[in-house]
């Protein structure tokens, strides 16, 4: 059997013995520019998250949701939407000119399977499972060369990093940190490898870059300070991308969803206290696999369902606005009488946001990020 690099870091074991995962996802970029995809995984319910208060059917279709409880109001972003109280980084954002939403979104995928969902949002394709690489490894790969290759703060590569270009990842451990002995050591046994040899060492470089940063499952806002110090680097990886479980909330969705805003805010926070600087040519995409029904269930929760919100951060972004071809919520207005209706292709955001960080024109991108068919990009999601 063929031993390619992808499989020999498939296979390593290495990093549970190290405490070292030589995977995190980062990309090639150019200039000054970076780009970081966070995706929700389970479906964010955007109704809850950017709720469209103006929308007269709003309240009656949600009930209890209508509102979030607590002492803290959600924040108008404009006439007809409001931001949930959980995100008062974002809000500030907002408030800053450097974050917007853009509402009544999805993928080309119709039906209701995470799996297949997340295939679809991840490959960039029409359908689950017809591509088999990742988007953003095709934007990897349309980049020029020259710096760190993409990086996922994951234990694994994720769909949307995989394909042909060079991407690792990292995630941090919880076993204890293997001593400077035992790794000169393990360094000199691998000296003369020539296979094993260049992979330790980018797992090497990788713990160096990562030095100081901790980060686990049940602390997002540390996987935020984690990717910061990957792209912060002057010649480090200009893309990362992150993952967030946990949002598929069809029981207690009030408290549950709150909690995940809130830990998605501290990451948008983090990220923006940890690039620093750097954060003024940084552009932060996130985004599910798809929404949740528009009516409260009767657990208080919300089912799968279409069209979802798909929040955008960072310095480079043109913010201070919400983007939607608002379809409405009343019975007629509901995709299939249940779901908000999409308005908005969410590979054209992914487009836009791509096209407009990097400085690529956008017409020429869209063949390689989105093969089989024509994407028209979101424009002005970047300032100039």
């Amino acid at each position: 059997m063929l031993l390619t690099r992808r499989s020999l870091l498939g296979r390593a074991s290495l990093a549970g013995a190290f405490a070292l995962t030589p995977r995190l996802a980062f990309a090639a970029g150019t200039g000054e520019a970076r780009f970081l995809f966070v995706i929700l995984r389970g479906a964010m319910d955007g109704l809850g998250a950017v709720m469209p208060v103006g929308d007269p059917a709003y309240a009656p279709l949600r009930g209890a949701l209508a509102a979030p409880t607590g002492e803290v109001a959600p924040v108008r972003l404009d006439a007809t939407f409001a931001l949930h109280p959980s995100m008062p980084r974002f809000a500030a954002m907002y408030a800053g000119g450097e974050a917007l939403v853009v509402h009544a979104v999805a993928s080309p995928y119709r039906e209701r399977s995470h799996f297949d969902a997340q295939n679809v949002l991840e490959t960039g394709g029409t359908a689950a499972y017809v591509l088999k690489n990742g988007w953003l490894n095709r934007l990897v790969a349309a980049l020029p060369a020259g710096r760190d290759p993409a990086i996922a703060v994951a234990p694994t590569v994720p769909m949307v990093l995989r394909g042909t270009a060079p991407v690792t990842s990292y995630a941090p451990s919880g076993l204890p940190e293997a001593g400077d002995d035992l790794l000169h050591r393990v360094d000199a046994m691998y000296a003369g490898d020539a296979l094993l040899h260049p992979l330790w060492t980018e797992a090497m470089d990788a713990r160096t870059l990562a030095q100081g940063g901790t980060g686990t499952k049940s602390d997002p806002a540390a996987l935020g300070r984690l990717a910061a110090r990957f792209l912060v680097q002057p010649a480090g990886p200009r893309i990362a991308v992150i993952e967030l479980p946990g949002w598929d909330t069809h029981a207690g969705q009030a408290g549950r969803l709150a909690g995940q805003l809130k830990q998605l805010d501290a990451v948008f926070g983090a990220l923006q206290d940890g690039l620093g600087p750097a954060w003024a040519h940084t552009t932060v995409l996130a985004a599910t696999e798809f929404g949740r029904t528009a009516a409260v269930n009767g657990t208080g929760g919300t089912d799968h369902g279409t069209a979802s919100a798909a929040l955008l951060c960072g310095g480079a972004v043109a913010g201070g606005r919400v983007v939607a071809d608002w379809p409405g919520l009343a019975g007629s207005q509901l995709y299939e009488n249940r779901d908000l209706r999409p308005t908005t292709d969410l590979r054209a955001v992914m487009l836009g946001a791509a096209a407009g960080s990097f400085g690529v024109d956008p017409a020429r991108l869209a063949a390689a990020l989105f093969p089989g068919g024509v994407v028209r990009p979101v424009e002005g999601l970047v300032r100039a």
